[in-house]
């Protein structure tokens, strides 16, 4: 059976599959073009990550097909039920890359409370010719322990990124209308282990308390953060979308950064991927990285095992 793993997959992954009899292609086929390579090679199996779409025509038109993979979390890239309905199968990897994205949100965070990412700005330009100016203008920044950090999404992400606030010192609380509570083990170098028992409240609860916001949420009809919501926020709150880029209205995000309701923004997603507006690119009180919360070397490895687990499950 050939498998393509057009937007790339981890050498575990390709060895997995490998040693199973799977013959594996890595090549990158333009979007254009896909139907056409996978019918000429009679692929099996498709592996996207975000980059590759998976539609309704590009599911009729290749007939080979009996399973399609995604990298990841999120399958807004690919027609899930309409595929489902053909009998191809459909997989993801909701667990491989949640440390990694927890691990970003906190990269954000403690950067956006110490100004690193203005001051990763200012430095080479003026380091050297206003130093002292610099160290008064970056004097100004606050702990996170203690603080509060609301987070909208409790699935495998949104709990990483809760045992992440916990051992920071923080105080977490979350909304999700699918989890009312939820049972969390953070477990320690020496082999300890402490579990905390959380419950979930209400959107209002969140914009009121936190002094921090972490979106985790899959895609969205309606932004689940718009201009009535940041009017509802604390003032001086930070903002975090590692998620998904239509989930946050960033009209709203710079309106608020401009009036002080928000401190600083992170953002690892852009309404206008790959392609963000230059408002946002060029703001001073916006961190940010394009797109690669789950780009880490161990959670690729976890993704490529986990891929291959499965298809061989599957298809063998």
């Amino acid at each position: 059976m050939k498998i393509l793993a057009n937007d790339g997959i981890s050498q575990n992954g390709i060895t997995t599959l490998e040693k199973a009899g799977f013959e594996i292609l890595t090549t990158t086929v333009a979007q254009e073009q896909l139907s056409n390579f996978i019918n000429d090679n009679k692929i099996d199996a498709l592996l996207v990550r975000s980059a590759t779409k998976v539609r309704k025509e590009l599911i009729d038109a290749c007939p080979s097909l009996k399973l399609i993979g995604r990298g990841g979390v999120g399958m807004d890239n690919i027609d899930v039920d309409y595929a489902k309905s053909k009998g191809l199968e459909v997989i993801n990897t909701p667990a491989a890359s949640s440390e990694s994205v927890a691990e970003l949100v906190f990269a954000h965070l403690f950067g956006g409370v110490r100004f690193l990412y203005d001051a990763n700005r200012n430095m080479p330009l003026e380091g050297d010719s206003s130093f002292k100016d610099l160290k008064k203008s970056y004097s100004k920044g606050t702990e996170l322990r203690g603080k509060t950090l609301g987070i909208f999404g409790f699935g495998n992400i949104g709990q990483a990124t809760a045992k992440l606030a916990i051992a920071a010192g923080m105080k977490v609380i979350y909304c999700d209308p699918e989890i009312e509570k939820a049972e969390l083990e953070l477990s320690f170098f020496d082999g300890q282990s402490v579990r905390f028992s959380l419950k979930g409240t209400g959107k209002e609860e969140i914009l009121k308390h936190a002094d921090y916001i972490s979106l985790h949420i899959p895609e969205q009809q309606n932004y689940v953060l718009g201009k009535n919501e940041f009017a509802e926020m604390k003032k001086g709150v930070g903002i975090i979308n590692a998620a998904r880029g239509g989930v946050l209205d960033e009209v709203a995000l710079v309106e608020a950064l401009e009036n002080g309701t928000v401190a600083f923004a992170g953002l690892d997603v852009y309404e206008s991927e790959p392609t963000p507006e230059i408002k946002i690119l060029m703001h001073p009180s916006i961190s940010l990285s394009p797109h690669i919360g789950a780009a880490t070397l161990e959670a690729q490895e976890r993704i490529g095992l986990e891929l291959a687990e499965q298809i061989i499950s599957i298809l063998r």
